[in-house]
This record gives C-alpha cells, structure tokens and sequence, in this order.
C-alpha cells in the first residue's frame, strides 16, 4: 500500500495514513488491490457473472485488470501499477509516470473549504499564469546536442556520432553482409543467394522479403526494425518488430540456419510489443550472452499479441473473433521464414513471454510440440481465462495448459521444455509449482527460477534471463553452425 506523508490536522481527524490508497498508485502487485475481489480471471479471484461487459469502469473491460487500471500494468515495465501514459514512438523509453498530485496543506488562516462547521473560505486567489508549452524530452536533447555542436565547431560534431537519433525510419535489410560463393554467381555476375550447409535441416529466407524500418539501434549497431505483416492463415494483420544478432551478418553463418525466439509481451500488447523497446535489455542480453558463451545468437521475432485493447484474447481462435492463435503459431513463424535462415525442424524454435505473454508461449509449445520445443515463460497464469470463451467451453479446454500437458502424457510426447521464472516479490509461484508437481514429468520437462527481488515487470525477468534462462535454453535449441575454417 502507498503510504501518503503525515501531515497534522488542527481539528483531530484522522491524518491521510488512515485513509485507503488510492487509484491503481503503490501496490507492489494488483493482485493486492481491494478491487480485485469478485473479479474473474488471471489472478484466480472467483468471477462475477462471466459478463465482458459488467465492469465498472468501461475504460478497463479485461477482466484481469482493475477499474481505471491500463491493463498493460500486467508485465509492463515499472513504474507499474499505474496508468500508463500513450506510448511514444519518437523516443525510445517508456515515458515516466506522472506524480500523483501532493494533498493540500490544511492552513491555520482561513478554513479549508468543503469541510462542515468550517467558515467559509476568503475571496479566491487569482489563477494562475497558464504554463509555457512544454517541449518534449526529444526536442530538448536534440536542442542540447546542436548547442554542444556549435561549442565544439563543424569538425567535432562530425566525430561525434550520435547513433541513437541516426536511422530511425530508414529501410534495414537483414543478411545484407553474407556473400555468395563465386560458384554460385550467375553468368552475369549477379550473386545468387548462398544454398544452405550440409545440414539438411537449414532452411534459407523463402519470401518474400518484407519491407523493414529502423525503430531502434543497439550499441554494438545491430538493428530493431519493424514491419506490417498480413497474416494468410489468420487473416490478422500487425506489425511485427525483428531482430538479429551480429553473427547473422557474418560471412562464416551465411549457410547456417538461426534459432528463433518469438518474444511475446505482457498485457495487452497493443498496439506495441514492449520488448522492441532496447531499453528493457533483452537484445543485448542475447548478445552479452553470446560473447561470453553462456546464449546463442537467437533471431528474436516480436509480434503485436492482441488485435486490440479491449479484451484479451488468450493468443487462441476464439470462435467469432480475430484469430489469434493462428497468427501465433503460424503466420508469425511463417512471416519469418520468409525472412531470415531458420531450421525445419522444432529444434530451433521457441517462444518467451511476460505476464499474459507468457501464458500464450506456454500454451502454444503444449499445443504445437511438433513445431516449438520450449519457452521461458515469466510471471504467466497457468489456464486460459478471456471473458470471450464464455459459452465456448470445448474450445477453451483445447487452449489449456494443464489439459494439453495431459495429452502430451499420455501421447509419451514430443518433449516440450517449460522454464517458468518468477519474481520473489510477486505472487504466482505456487500455481507454477501447482502444475510443476501434476504435469511435470514424462514428456513435459519443467523448471522453476526464482529471481531474487524480482518484480512483476519485463526488466527483472531479462535479469533473470541473464542468471540462466538464457543458459537453460540456448541448451535445449539448435546452434548455428559456423562454415568450416579453410
């Protein structure tokens, strides 16, 4: 609970401590809100009446996020637990939350007006001069960087490459540096893309090739690029942000396939997917891991997970809405595919997700063994819950966890891998451990990993990633494999 500074009151009412948080601000987990009860859904409260509708604040129908609450407080980076402000596009951060707003001071002049047996107040104070337009954090360091270029004359603004305002918006091709053998260049001495490897399970790009545009640059100058993706099975179109290691450009991996890690946000996510943002570390996890030999160098696909704010949607073909699971599980893999050297088989692909994210990676590896191999799923429930599956029941259970992982039981497989990570600071664990305990054997390989003084938030699970997730999984995927020396 957010406690509010004491401040006296000269007629001996309570002091604000006394009084009930307020709005969504200082609770370590919603799950602790008083407003959670009754609620159906994520957190395991009992339901209502299963209504979408029936909410008392219609800005917040999921029915997993308290009234007046973004609902991309489930898994978004903190500062959570309060509203989020409109994503920015032009810069690169999740914009800070505002303050909320001081209580008045009581003052022992006049009385403070509103309250009973009180005089009442003296004329009002003239308002004050409306506030000069603010410019955005943008504008003023681009400001401050002219001005330095000036102090520093023409020459040394030149040597001073600011890569993080450079590219935006421009076109970025990925594989751009792998050339091809001379004997695969045509007679016309155009080169021809490289055929892949000896390994019969390397799949080069099939297009065709999407249209990508920067939206993030890393300090080892690897690219975040996005693009708009039409899915053909689902019929859902979305954007989609991508990213690939520095070895995928280098000459040696030109015939290898990549493992592939689709990365799946928290909340919503709509109309963004938060792990695109680089300031949440998860690219320069991978590459931090590469170098020191703990990951390998994973392609990461980052898919918006809902078509919209208003509901979530479980990332499953719920009967008389947007297919979500197929644009999941299949247009998404085939999208890149069409883009970047993969493997055929399960053996190079795998999901990872936050929150409700991390619920659909895990959902979607127990429904497709035959495709995706494992997940690392932070912080996620453990059964579908979207207030859209109601009257669809059969369709529900063909999108739960606990019922696929049965099947995959009693089936004796294929072996799925399942690392749930978890934050000592949230709730949770124990319906992990729950599932762990029933489902966890024969085929369904499971593992729990406490992050010491984790929160519900995307940047103590990349830490955790980097304790060993990571690890864990670059064990279980396929590595690309370098040409032969010579």
């Amino acid at each position: 609970m957010h406690e509010y500074p004491q401040r006296p009151r000269p007629d001996g009412r309570p002091s604000y401590e006394d009084q009930p948080a307020r709005g969504g601000h200082g609770y370590q987990d919603q799950r602790d809100r008083p407003e959670r009860q009754g609620h159906p859904g994520r957190d395991g409260h009992p339901g209502r009446d299963g209504d979408p509708g029936h909410w008392d604040h219609q800005e917040s129908p999921d029915p997993r996020e308290p009234q007046g609450q973004h609902p991309a407080a489930r898994g978004y980076p903190p500062p959570y637990g309060q509203p989020r402000q409109p994503y920015r596009q032009e810069h690169p951060a999740y914009p800070a939350q505002a303050a909320h707003p001081a209580y008045p001071e009581f003052p022992d002049g006049p009385a403070y007006p509103g309250f009973p047996g009180r005089p009442a107040p003296g004329p009002a104070p003239e308002p004050p001069a409306p506030p000069a337009p603010k410019r955005s954090r943008r504008a003023i360091w681009i400001s401050a960087v002219v001005a330095l270029a000036l102090l520093l004359g023409g020459g040394g603004f030149a040597a001073w490459k600011l890569e993080w305002f450079s590219g935006n918006g421009e076109a970025v091709s990925f594989g751009k540096n792998a050339p091809a053998p001379a004997e695969e260049k045509k007679a016309s001495g155009a080169p021809t893309p490289a055929k892949p490897s000896g390994d019969p399970d390397v799949l080069m790009p099939s297009g065709p090739k999407s249209d990508f545009k920067q939206t993030a640059k890393l300090d080892d100058g690897t690219i975040i690029a996005k693009t708009r993706v039409a899915g053909a099975k689902s019929g859902f179109e979305g954007d989609v942000w991508v990213w690939a290691p520095k070895e995928y450009d280098d000459p040696k991996y030109a015939k290898s396939g990549f493992p592939v890690l689709i990365a799946l946000p928290g909340g919503n996510g709509f109309p963004a997917n938060y792990w695109s943002d680089r300031s949440l570390g998860l690219q320069k996890a991978i590459s931090d891991g590469v170098k020191a030999g703990t990951s390998l160098p994973f392609v990461v696909i980052m898919p918006v997970l809902n078509p919209d704010n208003k509901f979530y949607y479980d990332g499953a073909d719920i009967p008389g809405q947007a297919k979500m699971g197929t644009w999941i599980a299949e247009d998404v893999p085939d999208f890149a595919k069409a883009n970047f050297r993969t493997y055929k088989s399960r053996d190079g692909w795998a999901y990872m997700g936050s929150s409700s994210g991390a619920f659909v990676g895990m959902k979607t590896v127990l429904q497709h063994p035959d495709k995706f191999k494992a997940v690392i799923a932070s912080g996620g429930e453990i059964v579908p819950d979207s207030p859209l599956w109601k009257g669809h029941q059969a369709e529900m259970d063909a999108n739960n966890p606990e019922k696929l992982a049965q099947k995959l039981i009693d089936g004796k497989g294929p072996e799925v891998h399942i690392n749930f990570q978890v934050g000592t600071k949230e709730s949770g664990k124990d319906k992990m451990l729950a599932f762990q305990q029933k489902y966890g054997k024969g085929p369904v390989k499971t593992t729990i990993r406490d992050i010491q003084d984790g929160e519900h938030n995307g940047w103590h699970y990349v830490r955790g990633m980097k304790e060993g997730s990571l690890e864990w999984i670059s064990k279980v995927l396929k590595a690309p494999q370098p040409a032969p020396a010579g």
